[in-house]
């Protein structure tokens, strides 16, 4: 079972003890039973594209949704294939956003046709884009047979939740994948805000700030309350479900994934929220447990969305096909010889925001950028180095080291590391233009 958070920043996790105002029982129970990746980053910070990678372990520019707003390719196997060609069901709740226009009702804000389903061709009850077919305390989304469920007066977490509760508690004639994507704590995007529960916002008027966030300008000022308290919610919803497991004796069989698409950096860093290479961004919760993963354990090796789907497939015994590019993560939580040879490499694509590539290592963040500024355009063969932090001194990413001539060597290696990742990934060897400027 797979519970999907939107914009769920990895360091609100009460678990990974760096937020004081955080309010997450549940996910800390999740994370003391079972194996904490707490240095997990999505390979794609936006909404679909991070989506479609999870899905498929292949890498946006691969994947057919390398910007928001794009359709899944149809022929790639995804989690969901797998699982049902080894008899699982493959079931679904909540936002997809791996619809095209031609292939979602409304422009692609509506309901989604059967063959754009990614697989999951069981339980069906869900939106395209549940940002825009539902607000906070009302709403629609639809069955597998495009039928309209609405709700009303019922925060949308609680009511997906729902949904989620009442498949649990039918009889299961076959093993299942369940995945439960919440739209919190993203922003209401008619609204330009996050909405938390009611009465939840004055909780949190003065929570705790993350010093990512305070060095710089943005907008948390007016919306880190909501989101704490949307964070609270999805918390509970956790809770909620992995009750549900025990009480129908499903937990011991069942893994229970926890996890977020990318994180949030409140216009810190950009125009928006996310589309950056920097941890704000880019690093996510991703909390596991059931078996395999009963670990009660810290796993600070760094890993991908890529490489999910494949994890998940080996778990379950299941053959993992050729065209994923991830890696299965399974042998870190038992073997200290697999942890001593994970490479700690991910490669990070950015679209919408700008075209560029990144490399993240457990020490260094290193990114290139379109020169051009091009947006609209899945790749390039000309980079300019754009940003480089130092992660063991500048954890919160305060200086863009890109340029300096002392961290030149090491500069030119991680352009080499990118270079060999953006071959293998399937994209054209790029020429690398060392940055002459500070920033």
């Amino acid at each position: 079972m797979i519970y999907h958070s939107d914009q769920f920043r990895w360091d609100f996790v009460g678990a990974n003890g760096l937020n004081s105002s955080s309010h997450t029982p549940n996910l800390d129970a999740l994370a003391a039973a079972g194996t904490n990746f707490t240095h997990a980053v999505t390979n794609q910070p936006v909404c679909g594209p991070s989506r479609s990678v999870m899905l498929t372990g292949r890498y946006a520019s691969e994947t057919g949704v390398w910007h928001n707003g794009l359709g899944l390719r149809s022929d790639l196997p995804t989690l969901a294939t797998e699982l049902r060609k080894s008899g699982y069901t493959a079931n679904y709740i909540g936002k997809w956003h791996l619809a095209a226009g031609s292939e979602a009702e409304g422009g692609g804000r509506g309901p989604v046709k059967v063959e754009h389903r990614g697989g999951f061709l069981d339980l069906w009850e869900g939106s395209n884009a549940l940002e825009f077919s539902t607000h906070p305390y009302e709403g629609t989304i639809w069955d597998r047979d495009n039928n309209p469920i609405t709700f009303k007066d019922e925060y949308r977490v609680d009511f997906l939740t729902d949904r989620a509760e009442k498949f649990l508690r039918q009889k299961q004639e076959k093993p299942f994948l369940l995945l439960i994507s919440q739209l919190e704590p993203h922003q209401q995007n008619d609204l330009a805000r996050m909405v938390g529960p009611k009465g939840s916002a004055e909780r949190f008027i003065n929570a705790y700030v993350p010093p990512d966030l305070r060095a710089f300008p943005g907008d948390w000022h007016q919306q880190l309350p909501d989101y704490y308290g949307a964070c609270e919610s999805i918390d509970a919803s956790v809770g909620r479900l992995r009750k549900v497991l025990e009480e129908q004796g499903l937990a011991e069989n069942t893994i229970f994934v926890f996890m977020s698409d990318h994180g949030c950096h409140f216009m810190t860093r950009n125009q928006e929220y996310k589309r950056s290479t920097h941890n704000s961004s880019l690093r996510i919760p991703f909390l596991i447990d059931g078996p395999g993963f009963q670990s009660a354990s810290q796993m600070q090796e760094i890993v991908g969305i890529v490489d999910i789907a494949p994890t998940l497939l080996d778990a379950a015994g299941v053959p993992v096909p050729e065209s994923m590019k991830g890696r299965s993560f399974l042998p870190l939580v038992h073997d200290a010889k697999a942890r001593q040879a994970w490479p700690n490499k991910e490669l990070i694509q950015i679209s919408e925001s700008m075209t560029g590539r990144a490399i993240r290592t457990k020490d260094w963040t290193y990114c290139v950028a379109d020169p051009t500024g091009a947006a609209n355009t899945s790749v390039s063969t000309n980079y300019h180095e754009y940003q480089m932090y130092d992660q063991r001194n500048d954890p919160h990413e305060l200086v863009n080291l890109a340029g300096r001539k002392e961290y030149r060597e090491t500069a030119s290696q991680l352009r080499e590391e990118l270079k060999k990742l953006i071959v293998a990934s399937g994209d054209p060897e790029p020429e690398i233009t060392p940055a002459r400027l500070y920033p």
